[in-house]
């Protein structure tokens, strides 16, 4: 099987192509094709002649996004759909992407994959769930893969980011009015990679490590296991004011797919490795 990843040096692009490896890869990012161009997505995409497009190209920037809404949409919308016209035209499967802020965030329950979608509360999650609309109207043979609160090598993440402060801080405070489900971009990759070859039909999946935490327990257990004593005080989302506004309760429900570890489990593992890349400086 010919596989291409879009978006392939980026924290889950790097997985994604490690647990396709025994598969033959092609791993395009940016500087190799950009997907907001028709012509050249079909020209190249086509012209490769590959059996499966893993998408994870996207502009992930969220607070960002609320500055510059058609960049967004130019990434999140338009080249989901140049990539899913691709896709058809081969007849070859395609996975896509998106991400628990395309549902408003209340329901204290969690969503399901069956769950209609919308309204977001910010233009990231608007400009996503346009590409899940793109991607299902243009209608190639697809897997739709919504994540959330992703984390793992080689990208901007929460899990980094504390780490990071609290090298520098005696004291943190953590928003803890926003519920989800942290992801280890190692586990979703593998889930990905047994979505494929497993007897899966295509449709809509929710792939998150299993379980749920708030933001701020999130952080008290990156501490925990990292062994880092430092003071963790808990606020509310109005006193820790961005850009974008978050969803209170993101989680999703895995009703229908491969089941992932529990997350407190994934996220010891790769706060072990944090710390053995540390020691081997």
């Amino acid at each position: 099987m010919k596989v291409l990843v879009l978006g392939a040096r980026g924290m889950l692009g790097r997985e994604l192509v490690q647990a396709f490896s025994d598969e033959e890869v092609a791993a395009w990012d940016k500087e190799e094709i950009d997907i907001t161009k028709e012509d050249e997505v079909r020209k190249k995409i086509v012209g490769e002649g590959v059996d499966l497009i893993v998408n994870v190209a996207a502009d992930t920037d969220v607070d960002g996004a609320e500055l510059h809404r058609e960049r967004a949409f130019a990434v999140n919308e338009i080249g989901v759909k140049n990539v899913a016209m691709a896709a058809k035209d081969m007849e070859a499967r395609m996975v896509h992407f998106s991400t628990d802020y395309v549902f408003p965030g209340d329901r204290e329950d969690g969503y399901e994959e069956n769950d209609p979608p919308g309204p977001a509360i910010n233009v990231y999650g608007e400009s996503k769930l346009a590409g899940e609309r793109a991607l299902i109207e243009v209608g190639p043979e697809f897997y739709l893969i919504r994540t959330a609160w992703l984390y793992g090598q080689g990208g901007k993440n929460f899990v980094d980011t504390m780490l990071k402060l609290s090298e520098t801080n005696e004291e943190l405070k953590v928003v803890n009015d926003q519920e989800g489900s942290p992801t280890y971009a190692v586990d979703l990759a593998a889930a990905t990679r047994e979505l494929m070859m497993g007897k899966y039909d295509p449709g809509i999946y929710h792939q998150v490590n299993a379980g749920q935490t708030s933001r701020y327990d999130l952080a008290r257990e990156i501490f925990k296991q990292a062994g880092i004593e430092i003071q963790v005080e808990p606020v509310s989302s109005q006193e820790f004011e961005r850009l974008a506004k978050r969803p209170a309760f993101s989680r999703l429900n895995n009703t229908k797919g491969p089941l992932l570890r529990d997350w407190r489990e994934a996220l010891g593992e790769y706060i072990n490795i944090k710390i053995q890349m540390t020691k081997s400086k």
